[in-house]
């Protein structure tokens, strides 16, 4: 369940019209991956009109920016977060992150055409990044994002396995991270298994049902994906630590 503050964030958003899909740990609570996450995190479009109405939101919610850089369009679009901390009495204390580029994933139009939306309790309606994607958006270097990540898909597994299209089992197989699941995935379906393990090499130790090996593609699989993640931040890293020392000389 979403706590009542972050609704309150979310509605006002909404009322905006702003486009914004729920992002982060909030997103994984409407999965079911999460039972709780302090922080709403958002990516949005970064279009002028779109970005007055989320200061707009930012104003309502007596947000202020917290760090560097400064919520423009150029830093959005180079991949940049821009991080508020709310003060309106209703939400204190909650933190806002703000993007429009995510490593790994499709344009936001792309993205908004995905979307999967929610009605809260007082029918206004909720965009959240759909589960492919934030599966994607999840495969960061930090690693506490890795165990989430094979939650979420986890559950999607578990929820649907007896009825689910072929676009759904492909999900599965491109991005279950159980051993255990994967081994039973490939025996339900072993013909798709073969198909798409040119696309996913481990899915072959799947089918054999070989869980070391399988265990240990999957962390080659994970490490390849922390390492390109640590390299896309790098130079966004640097930027930011300029624009401090700029800030405070």
């Amino acid at each position: 369940m979403i706590p009542n503050p972050i609704l309150k964030v979310l509605s006002t958003i909404q009322k905006a019209q702003v486009e914004a899909l729920l992002v982060g740990g909030q997103a994984c609570v409407v999965y079911g991956a999460a039972e709780f996450s302090r922080d709403t995190d958002f990516v949005i479009l970064a279009e002028a009109d779109n970005l007055d109405r989320f200061k707009s939101v930012l104003k309502e919610l007596q947000a202020e920016r917290i760090a560097v850089p400064e919520f423009k369009a150029e830093y959005l679009a180079r991949g940049h977060a821009v991080h508020f901390r709310c003060g309106h009495p209703d939400v204190a204390g909650l933190r806002i992150d703000v993007m429009s580029k995510l490593r790994g994933v499709d344009s936001f139009e792309e993205l908004w055409s995905r979307k999967l939306s929610i009605t809260d309790g007082e029918g206004n309606q909720i965009a959240v990044l759909s589960l492919p994607d934030l599966v994607k958006a999840k495969k960061t270097q930090r690693a506490k994002d890795w165990p989430m990540i094979q939650r979420l898909v986890e559950v999607d597994y578990i929820t649907h396995r007896m009825r689910a299209s072929a676009e759904k089992r492909e999900f599965w197989f491109r991005e279950l991270r159980s051993p255990e699941l994967l081994i039973e995935l490939c025996a339900r379906h072993p013909e798709e298994c073969q198909r798409l393990t040119a696309l996913r090499p481990l899915l072959a130790f799947a089918m054999q049902g070989d869980v070391r090996h399988l265990e240990e593609e999957l962390m080659w699989e994970e490490k390849r994906e922390r390492d390109q993640d640590r390299q896309y931040w790098e130079p966004l890293r640097k930027e930011l630590e300029a624009m401090r020392h700029a800030r405070l000389s």
